[in-house]
């Protein structure tokens, strides 16, 4: 199975922390905390659609000043996610400047902020660029079964963790993979085209089976188009799977109720990023500063039946023998497999 997400981490194991994820032949991606984004071309982060940010100390924020600067003035809309006092905390940051002269700008640059409650509550706010990024379509919504972005696509979860104070952990799923046997496709004298993308939007959307569906095919005289079911073509040209999962988890104290989440959270994740900032030996000083030990994040990773892991977060206590960090990773998830972390890791599947 060809993957559609490829995730890479923006910086290295003892940089700030953020996961970004480019999809499979979109120029459509998705980032997970606002950290140091200068390892990150502005093309990448414009093709960005949703940022998710598990909460705001300074390593996991202090790129949205960045990110605010290469979108404005693009005629964009950016959905922003983070924990309770997330929508105050972007206010905030907007106010900083001064926008007396935005209402010339040609495009109309748009941060759509939503504010995740353990209650399940999810708020939401609109700051647009040609208003001065004033408050505006204050609204609220419920957050169904943890699940914080629905997609036709994809869906987010989120997870309320503790880090002494509101922590997000997300996972990214892939609701169905739709692979297109190109053999069968030639069988049947169809032609490789845009119509293509149409399909898969069709199934995932969960259009009906006797759905029409405008297809090429391979006339005497060249490419012609005519309508076919959708059920036919999912029968006779596609492959459908369960999708990829992709779960991301730092900055977390190691205790019960922790620990329930996450294994919840990453449960059967072909891939699971976790922070791992400390030694087994120096727990203490990791419960201290509330981080998990590399022994507890390959402990969580092995409950949650994760199939591959990536470790990232490292204190630079261990700037020179990372490598320590790794082993007791790997000790606590064996026999599964243990990624490298790095910048240059793709691709991961």
């Amino acid at each position: 199975m060809r993957p559609i997400f490829h995730p890479q981490l923006v910086n290295d194991p003892f940089g700030d922390p953020g996961l970004y994820v480019e999809f499979l032949f979109e120029k459509h991606a998705l980032l997970f905390d606002l950290g140091d984004l200068r390892a990150l071309a502005p093309r990448k982060i414009l093709r960005l659609s949703h940022v998710f940010v598990s909460h705001t100390h300074m390593d996991h924020f202090m790129g949205f000043d960045q990110l605010l600067r290469i979108c404005l003035g693009r005629d964009k809309k950016l959905s922003l996610y983070g924990p309770p006092g997330f929508i105050e905390q972007v206010h905030h940051k907007l106010a900083a400047y001064t926008w007396n002269l935005v209402q010339n700008y040609p495009a109309d640059f748009t941060l759509e902020v939503f504010e995740a409650h353990p209650g399940g509550r999810l708020d939401a706010i609109e700051f647009h660029c040609r208003h001065g990024f004033q408050r505006e379509r204050t609204r609220s919504s419920a957050i169904a079964g943890n699940v914080l972005v629905d997609d036709p696509a994809f869906r987010v979860l989120v997870a309320f963790l503790d880090h002494k104070t509101a922590c997000l952990a997300f996972a990214l799923e892939e609701k169905q993979h739709v692979n297109v046997w190109k053999n069968r496709l030639q069988a049947q004298g169809l032609a490789v085209g845009p119509w293509l993308k149409d399909l898969k939007h069709a199934v995932l959307s969960g259009a009906a089976d006797d759905t029409p569906l405008a297809v090429q095919w391979r006339g005497a005289d060249g490419k012609r188009e005519k309508y076919l079911p959708l059920g036919l073509l999912k029968t006779n040209i596609l492959r459908i799977v369960p999708g990829q999962k992709v779960a991301y988890v730092t900055d977390v104290i190691y205790h019960p109720e922790n620990a329930r989440r996450i294994v919840e959270l990453a449960r059967d994740a072909d891939l699971l990023f976790i922070e791992c900032a400390f030694l087994e030996e120096d727990a203490a000083h990791a419960m201290e500063k509330y981080h998990l030990t590399a022994r507890q994040a390959g402990a969580l990773a092995r409950a949650a039946n994760a199939k591959r892991v990536i470790p990232f977060h490292f204190s630079p206590k261990y700037a020179d023998q990372p490598e320590r960090l790794m082993q007791e990773l790997e000790q606590a998830f064996s026999p599964a497999r243990v990624e490298t972390p790095a910048r240059s890791a793709l691709p991961l599947f």
